[in-house]
């Protein structure tokens, strides 16, 4: 009998947590997918790695591309998940040459929401991000669409 009960608690905060999970999904929408008009490449770059000099990395390669093709020839979206989300937080190094890339190249930034719920249960605060960070649901979520929607993956 006792079991049945737990078995019945156990059930019922299960639910409860998939109803949460559901409201904190609901609560970030996706962004749409938006292509620049003349863009005949489109790139998607991942950052998932803390390393400052790979965060500078993914930086080289989205200016690189840009200066290569032309600001209006390519399409270039950042995500940045997990340990990377540093590379989107406001007091980064990188903070202004993000804002750089956004404004002169239209290079766009997205920020995971879950990595930054993460950051807020182990920081005890939600931490600022870059003006220019978007937040998406889900990192890996957004790569994902933006590769079935004919964006070429780039792991630097």
């Amino acid at each position: 009998m006792i079991s049945r009960f737990v078995r019945r608690a156990l059930l019922a905060l299960c639910s409860l947590g998939l109803l949460a999970a559901g409201t904190a999904w609901a609560e970030v929408p996706m962004p749409p997918i938006v292509e620049k008009p003349f863009a005949t490449h489109h790139i998607v770059l991942q950052i998932s790695d803390p390393n400052p000099m790979k965060q500078t990395l993914v930086l080289n390669v989205a200016a690189n591309m840009a200066r290569y093709y032309g600001p209006d020839k390519v399409d270039i979206e950042i995500v940045a998940f997990g340990p990377g989300l540093r590379l989107l937080l406001n007091n980064n190094v990188n903070r202004k040459r993000i804002i750089e890339l956004a404004k002169n190249y239209g290079v766009k930034f997205d920020a995971c929401h879950n990595t930054l719920m993460h950051f807020k249960k182990m920081l005890g605060y939600l931490p600022k991000l870059n003006p220019e960070a978007v937040v998406v649901p889900a990192g890996a979520v957004r790569i994902v669409d933006l590769v079935q929607h004919g964006y070429t993956l780039i792991k630097p």
